[in-house]
């Protein structure tokens, strides 16, 4: 138990500390590396709360694709950070008050948590979470079950919520720059040979 205690707050520690830095780093190539390592940490804590489903899905599908992608996208949009923050300051008071809601509302769940009524029995104050039976339900199906059976709505909702966000950062990415050349497939299928080559006859030493 000593042992589990101190790799989960090993895990804990640099997982909050590399949330912090996700924020407070000035580049955000920097961000997105803090982002990946506290995606790790968090993968580590599923770990140990026997939830290895969710940590390999944590790892495969958000580092390796999610946090990869927006380094690229960060990368090749040439984001400068100096324009990024200037309106620091007039986003503060708005920043600030989410922040607030934030913590309350995490203070009402943590408050929430330790003050009321055990439901299997009470360990050193908190209340005990009840839990399945080892070995009577895998971790996947187990999963599986809750949210395609009991928040399949919230789901699919959520599922469109992260379909409309994907829409909308296409549609801020997208540029129309002059001089940019885009392809025009049915003005290339429609093209012509005599459109393009050109036959000169050129007579015998006279050169082109």
């Amino acid at each position: 138990m000593i042992v589990q205690g101190l790799i989960f707050y090993l895990f804990a520690t640099v997982a909050v500390a590399s949330a912090v830095m996700v924020i407070a780093a000035r580049h955000p190539v920097h961000s997105v590396l803090f982002l990946i390592l506290a995606f790790f940490n968090a993968g580590g804590l599923f770990v140990l709360m026997g939830a290895e489903f969710l940590a390999m899905i944590l790892v495969v599908v958000y580092v390796g694709a999610v946090a990869v992608l927006f380094l690229f996208v960060v990368m090749m949009l040439d984001v400068d950070a100096v324009r990024l923050r200037e309106g620091f300051l007039h986003y503060l008071p708005i920043g600030g008050m989410v922040g607030l809601v934030l913590f309350a509302e995490l203070a009402v769940i943590v408050g929430g948590y330790f003050s009321g009524e055990a439901v299997t029995g009470v360990h050193g104050g908190a209340p005990a979470m009840p839990g399945p039976a080892v070995g009577a339900i895998a971790n996947t199906e187990a999963l599986g079950r809750v949210l395609y059976t009991d928040y399949v709505y919230l789901f699919q909702a959520a599922g469109l919520v992260l379909l409309v966000a994907m829409i909308g950062s296409i549609v801020l990415t997208l540029r129309q720059r002059e001089g940019v050349k885009h392809q025009n497939v049915s003005r290339q299928v429609a093209r012509q040979p005599e459109d393009v080559v050109e036959v000169v006859k050129v007579q015998t030493g006279s050169g082109v």
